[in-house]
């Protein structure tokens, strides 16, 4: 997508194919910063400290680290290390143990002499995967929302409301969540777009950004504020991403997503979560007792990070001293709230019965 009237992705190889650029998320969207990881231990803290964030740009992100592993080691010894070591930096988003697998199930056939070679190509089609299944993913979500205008005045404006930032910048391009409002708007439908701040991290600030740039109408509102807006009829479809899909359709996702679900539930607005296939796990079936929830440190509940009067990026604390802060990074939404998942391969019913239909060669009936 674009920033300044620039296509970008949001990870791409440096001129040497050596390296790989990424945006440095942490200072999104006040610092305009593009930093460069060559090895594996770089890539490990990138994903750690939220340098990079969202699912399927962890996940092409940890692939590449297990590349730059390979150019220093070519071993099997090597390949294992570097899966532990970059499998435990994001415990919740399943992307970045399937990336890691694939990865290191391809180098382990592959002769050693070839694997440094193959890992960077490997990781090269991974990221080039994610940016085609999240253009499929955007066709099939926008005929939700020309469905949605069908039954609209015409010229009336659709409100989507999203929460987090399922974007772009969370994957490799087109996002998610994003990737229907991006067609619609192109398409000249008119959409408005509600974005939730999403504490603690206000990675709405991160959607907004992004809307802005590709000038799609939209609002930032406070977490709180969905449930009223769907009261008084002012969200028409909602539309989030998510880190892990379970086998029976349970959905985790940034925190706060499973009120908003029940908001909707309660409101008949319907709530869909966009997702690439490989966000499905099929070993977990109950996702609120089975996927692992990580807890961030305290600081960035405590903290919050902004522009102050000298219009320089600075962090200003909210929590009076010495109050102990727990940050839940991420929540389950159980399947009955969902109205449906957003596939690159269509759209089914968050059931057991409905993935295994779209994806059989992962969900087994």
């Amino acid at each position: 997508m674009k920033i300044n009237g620039t296509h970008y992705r949001s990870i791409w190889p440096t001129e040497d194919k050596k390296g790989v650029y990424i945006f440095n998320q942490e200072k999104l969207p006040y610092e305009f910063e593009i930093l460069t990881l060559t090895t594996m231990e770089e890539a490990a803290e990138a994903i750690v400290s939220m340098k990079v964030r969202g699912a399927p740009l962890i996940g092409c992100v940890g692939a590449y680290g297990v590349a730059f592993a390979m150019t220093k080691d070519c071993s099997n010894e090597a390949i294992n290390e570097a899966y532990e070591a970059l499998v435990k930096t994001r415990p919740t988003a399943i992307n970045l143990e399937w990336a890691l697998v694939r990865m290191c199930e391809l180098l382990k056939n592959t002769e050693e002499d070839n694997r440094v070679e193959t890992a960077f190509k490997e990781a090269a089609e991974i990221c080039d995967e994610d940016a085609q299944i999240n253009h499929s993913i955007g066709k099939h979500g926008l005929e939700i929302i020309r469905s949605i205008a069908a039954n609209k005045k015409e010229g009336e404006v659709i409100n989507i409301l999203t929460h987090c930032n399922a974007g772009w910048l969370a994957t490799v391009d087109w996002g998610t969540a994003t990737a229907p409002m991006y067609l619609a708007h192109d398409l000249g439908v008119k959409i408005h777009v509600w974005v939730d701040e999403t504490r603690p991290r206000n990675q709405g600030a991160l959607t907004a950004f992004e809307l802005g740039s590709h000038g799609i109408p939209h609002t930032l509102i406070a977490d709180n504020a969905g449930g009223y807006l769907m009261q008084k009829g002012e969200v028409d479809l909602v539309i989030v991403g998510t880190d892990r899909v379970t086998a029976k359709g349970d959905v985790c996702n940034k925190i706060g997503t499973y009120l908003k679900a029940l908001a909707a539930h309660h409101n008949n607005v319907p709530f869909y979560v966009a997702l690439p296939s490989p966000t499905i796990d099929p070993t977990v079936w109950d996702g609120v007792e089975e996927i692992p929830i990580e807890q961030r440190s305290g600081k960035e509940q405590s903290h919050v990070q902004g522009m102050d009067a000298n219009n320089n990026r600075s962090f200003v604390n909210i929590a009076p001293e010495g109050t102990r802060c727990a940050n839940y990074a991420f929540d389950v939404t159980p399947s009955e709230f969902v109205t449906g998942l957003i596939t690159e391969k269509g759209v089914c019913k968050a059931t057991h019965e409905g993935l295994a239909s779209m994806f059989p060669e992962m969900v087994k009936a």
